[in-house]
């Protein structure tokens, strides 16, 4: 029986999948329904607000779910949100087993929903493939038990380590496949920071760029801008998108320039300074997180990398390596970082390599 349920379990997380990127604040969940041997229903969590997977697989499975087994990624929800809860979807539909994968993270539910349905006599079964659905869903747990997002450290530079080939000026370094994936990152994500000199310099638009006809999904803009110096002609304040640009600024921002900014659509939010008379990341972050965000993509530059670094705020790591050097004209990917020789917990775990086009990728966790 455990290699049935490993089998199912499997299933629902490549539906779980399905709603990676769509889901947030909520965790992507997958459910299988079988009965007798067979698959009778399956649904996903597509997108916040809409039905959970639960009421999706019971949807699909209609009067076959009567007697059935179900297995789900996340622990069933015994709450009621923006949708009723799905302990009670099950019990109407008459299934008879929960088969889950992992618990919820929620230190206010956790157990909850496992717990209600035992009580209601069904037979309910936990921690099947709990290590893969913990890994589907790793800025939701973050989310959830810290208030604070999933943090995705990003970097395009060459071998010696530089993201610029002059010191203020931008321009391309690595190729269009690593580009390719920058942008399924972007739209895989909810929300993009940069600091106001990348801003400056680049005149980026921060939006997911999928090849082909794919539409992608644009993350929510934030910029670090301490004393709002951002000008008005760029891309990210004239172009049209249905994700908004956060400007994050201190406490002594000039409200002129904050009305300027706010009039071209912005939204100003301001933090306190840390005791270098920078932005408090964490305060920026925390703030972020309460405004449901889960996972943020730190695209630079210099500065911020650093400061993230040092301030251990970084979870996970996408370094892309361009096949030449740029030398001492470089912009470093680091600044005001410096690595200790006993400090292991800077060291990427889980590392991966991954070849595109003539970059490579290197990919780990902190």
């Amino acid at each position: 029986m455990i290699n049935q349920d490993i089998h199912y379990m499997s299933l629902a997380i490549e539906l779980a999948k399905k709603g990676q990127g769509k889901t947030s604040p909520n965790p992507c969940v997958g459910a299988v329904i079988v009965k007798n041997g067979e698959i009778v229903g399956r649904g996903y969590h597509k997108k916040a607000g809409t039905p959970h997977a639960e009421v999706n697989a019971i949807a699909d499975a209609g009067d076959l779910a009567t007697g059935a087994t179900i297995y789900v990624t996340l622990e069933p929800c015994n709450h009621t949100g923006r949708t009723p809860p799905c302990t009670q979807a099950i019990l109407n539909a008459g299934i008879r087993k929960v088969v889950v994968g992992m618990a919820d993270p929620n230190p206010s539910v956790e157990g909850n929903g496992s717990s209600f349905l035992q009580s209601m006599e069904l037979q309910v079964e936990t921690g099947i493939l709990e290590e893969e659905c913990l890994k589907l869903n790793r800025p939701f747990i973050k989310h959830s038990t810290t208030g604070l997002p999933w943090i995705v450290m990003k970097a395009g530079m060459s071998l010696d380590g530089k993201i610029s080939y002059r010191k203020g000026y931008g321009g391309r370094i690595t190729g269009s496949k690593s580009r390719t994936f920058t942008h399924s990152l972007r739209n895989s994500l909810d929300a993009i920071l940069v600091g106001v000199g990348t801003t400056i310099i680049d005149n980026p638009s921060l939006t997911s760029r999928l090849p082909g006809d794919e539409r992608g999904r644009d993350p929510v803009r934030v910029i670090l801008d301490t004393h709002l110096r951002l000008p008005s002609d760029l891309k990210i304040l004239r172009q049209e998108s249905t994700a908004p640009t956060w400007i994050f600024c201190g406490p002594d921002a000039a409200n002129e320039s904050e009305r300027r900014l706010a009039g071209q659509g912005a939204v100003i939010h301001r933090v306190g300074l840390n005791e270098k008379k920078q932005l408090d990341l964490r305060e920026v972050l925390l703030h972020i997180g309460k405004l449901n965000i889960n996972s943020v993509l730190v695209e630079g530059g210099a500065a911020i990398h650093g400061s993230m670094l040092h301030h251990q705020l970084v979870d996970e790591v996408f370094l892309f390596i361009a096949p030449f050097f740029i030398g001492q004209s470089g912009t470093p990917l680091l600044e005001g970082f410096s690595f200790d020789e006993h400090a292991k917990n800077h060291c990427l775990r889980n590392v991966s390599t991954q070849q595109l086009g003539d970059d490579m990728l290197i990919h780990g966790f902190l």
